[in-house]
Formats: C-alpha cells, sequence, structure tokens
C-alpha cells in the first residue's frame, strides 16, 4: 500500500511511502493553521459563519458530514457551535481522532473548552442520515464534498493528493444534498469552490461568498420548523 499511517512520539501521520520526500499530512487543533485562524481568523465575520446562520442561531448543532481532517469543524466549534463530524473513511477517521486525543490533553483552558463540542463518529454520512429520528435531528448539516481543485500552495497540494488516493472521489454526494434536507431542522450548507457547478438538481435559496474564491450554497429544510 502506497500510503500508511506512521504512530511518530508527536502523533499519527499519514506518509505516502512512494514519496517520502511529500511531508506528512496529520491534524493538528493545538497550533498552525488552527491557533491562527482561532485567534485571527475574523469569527463571525467570517462566510462560513453566516453560511450556517450564527448570526441567527447562538448555538447550533451542527453535523460536519463530510469531516475531513476537521478544519471547519473546528472553527465552528470555536464559534460556540456543538459539531458532530462524520468520516467514513478509516484512515482519516483515525487521524481525526488522534487529534483530538492530543487536543484533550492539552492545558490550554479556552482550547478544552472548544475541543468538548467537539464528536467524532466513523460512519458514512448516508447510512448515518437514514438511521436519524425526527428528535436528533441537527440544527445544520454542512457538506465538504471532494472537488478537484487546483492550488498554488504545496501543503494544500500535499493533501489533496492523499485524499484523492484514499478517499476518492465523492460520487454519491448529489443525493446526500437532498436527504440532508430531509433531516436539517435550519438550514444545510454545502461549501464549493467558486466555478464549481452545483452539488446536484436543486438551487440553493442563497450563496454566501459569490465573489471569494470558496463559496457556500445554503439550502433551506424540506421540512417546517420555527426558527430561534
Amino acid at each position: 500500500m502506497r500510503y500508511q499511517l506512521v504512530q511518530t512520539p508527536e502523533r499519527l501521520e499519514l506518509h505516502d511511502l512512494a514519496d517520502p520526500h511529500m511531508g506528512a499530512v496529520y491534524v493538528d487543533f493545538i497550533g498552525g493553521k488552527a491557533q491562527h485562524r482561532r485567534q485571527f481568523g475574523g469569527g463571525k465575520g467570517q462566510d462560513i459563519a453566516k453560511a450556517i446562520g450564527l448570526n441567527k442561531y447562538a448555538h447550533p448543532y451542527v453535523v460536519d458530514a463530510t469531516a475531513g481532517l476537521g478544519r471547519e469543524a473546528f472553527v465552528l466549534a470555536s464559534l460556540g457551535c456543538q459539531l458532530l463530524m462524520l468520516e467514513r473513511n478509516p484512515m482519516v477517521f483515525a487521524l481525526l481522532a488522534d487529534g483530538l486525543k492530543r487536543a484533550q490533553a492539552c492545558e490550554d483552558a479556552d482550547l478544552l473548552a472548544i475541543i468538548q463540542r467537539m464528536t467524532l463518529a466513523p460512519i458514512a454520512a448516508q447510512d448515518w442520515l437514514q438511521t436519524l429520528t425526527p428528535d436528533a435531528y441537527p440544527d445544520v448539516i454542512y457538506l465538504d464534498p471532494m472537488f478537484p481543485e487546483r492550488q498554488k500552495s504545496a501543503l494544500v497540494q500535499k493533501e489533496m493528493r492523499f485524499f484523492h488516493s484514499i478517499v476518492g472521489n465523492d460520487d454519491d454526494d448529489a443525493g446526500l444534498v437532498e436527504l440532508a434536507r430531509h433531516k436539517a431542522l435550519k438550514r444545510v450548507v454545502v461549501k464549493r469552490p467558486q466555478k464549481a457547478p452545483l452539488l446536484g438538481n436543486s438551487k440553493p435559496a442563497f450563496v454566501i461568498g459569490e465573489k471569494a474564491a470558496i463559496r457556500f450554497d445554503v439550502y433551506l429544510p424540506f421540512i417546517s420548523t420555527p426558527l430561534g
């Protein structure tokens, strides 16, 4: 197998055995980009916060149905959301679990409060949503499906190479949007590259970030529920 999980003294890492110079992929909620975005990311003024509806809902329960490396989930948890992260790929799930475990052992009280709002489950979004009963519907379902992007950043290229190799394309995501709209109480949010086509056949109720490199397509649920 080309890609292998390696336990180092510091953390669990994913290595490319065919290209050892590529560098490792791992989850870090303590330092690096996570720390910088927590301190300087723009708070509720960020497009993702607007898309989730944090100007309307104080502490929504959000399901990140395609968790990946957990970056958006961490941002939303840092803004007060309760997060359930779903990840079906066992390698990616292991990286996420390791990142959460290391963060839970830190001594930063503010960070610990954020991590305590994050829960992880090893399941495909389709499977989880299909068995969800109305009493457990989340406020918001967030989707960030795999999409081949051209990025200049070497780090992003490295991570995207890993993901496309071990996870593959999310061919079932078009149906996932419709299913999510039956299971969300307030909205479904889909992250897309600006020039990417709509996911599925439905037009979103509105779009956040129409002039940015990344946009967020926001869909209203099929069920009727009061806001608040």
